[in-house]
């Protein structure tokens, strides 16, 4: 251990910048960065959030690698780009992102495309890359996103308390072998994602969701709870697929 490391051991976790129920209505997903680093100090406090989420049997099977600046981040960043450009070039067309509202630049069907577009161009850029890993002690199971995806949404949720943000992808999919020789992941570990952090270029907002009563039954199905009202000044959107209208 060296001496910076070990003076890191020493510090208290740096003090969160928003409440708790604020930052779970505001973690929003964050695709455009600034190319500031994200600090050791802040990494830690994020991982060691990730680390505290429940897990089946509290075995946590999740591990997680970190890809900042060194030479095989560099390679990592670069091979998860070619990806995620890869993936991103066929959902825009399949999912008609250019057709019917899309083709305004003002519709948020074009601001989504635009977004997305950003991002893939840049992601060898984003400051901070973190692949979700599982090691598994049995087959492959239903339930084995149980033990991994709560610690990624501690992750996210850290980082936002921290003024940092992060979006969680499947953009490796496609270069998961790669992944797999150049990290020397062993083979029976699966990469579960691949989450993008660093300092936004925007700024935080409120999370769009449905309307609480859509989601929240008291009793029996359908049944709607009387209690269940979102919040003063909530602002809402619809789940699912761009429409090609």
């Amino acid at each position: 251990m060296t001496d910076a490391t070990s003076d890191l051991a020493q510090l208290p976790l740096p003090p969160d910048q928003i409440g708790l129920l604020e930052g779970l209505a505001s973690t929003r997903a964050i695709r455009r960065y600034t190319s500031e680093p994200i600090p050791d100090a802040a990494l830690r406090a994020i991982l060691f959030a990730a680390t505290r989420a429940p897990s089946g049997s509290n075995r946590q099977p999740f591990r997680f690698v970190v890809l900042s600046d060194g030479p095989r981040a560099r390679a990592a960043k670069e091979l998860i780009a070619s990806s995620a450009h890869d993936f991103w070039s066929a959902k825009r067309v399949s999912d008609g992102y250019d057709e019917g509202s899309g083709a305004k630049a003002d519709s948020p069907k074009a601001r989504m495309a635009a977004t997305m577009q950003h991002f893939v161009d840049h992601f060898a850029e984003i400051p901070v890359l973190v692949l979700p890993c599982l090691t598994r002690h049995h087959e492959p199971s239903f339930f084995d996103g149980a033990s991994i995806f709560p610690a990624c949404q501690n992750l996210l949720l850290a980082a936002r308390a921290l003024g940092y943000g992060g979006v969680f992808t499947q953009w490796h999919q496609g270069v998961e072998k790669e992944l797999h020789q150049l990290l020397e992941i062993p083979e029976d570990v699966v990469i579960a994602g691949t989450v993008t952090l660093g300092r936004p270029a925007g700024g935080h907002g409120a999370v769009r969701r449905r309307p609480l009563p859509e989601l929240i039954y008291e009793e029996s199905w359908g049944q709607s709870a009387g209690w269940a009202l979102d919040p003063l000044g909530t602002r809402f959107t619809a789940a699912g697929p761009p429409t090609r209208a």
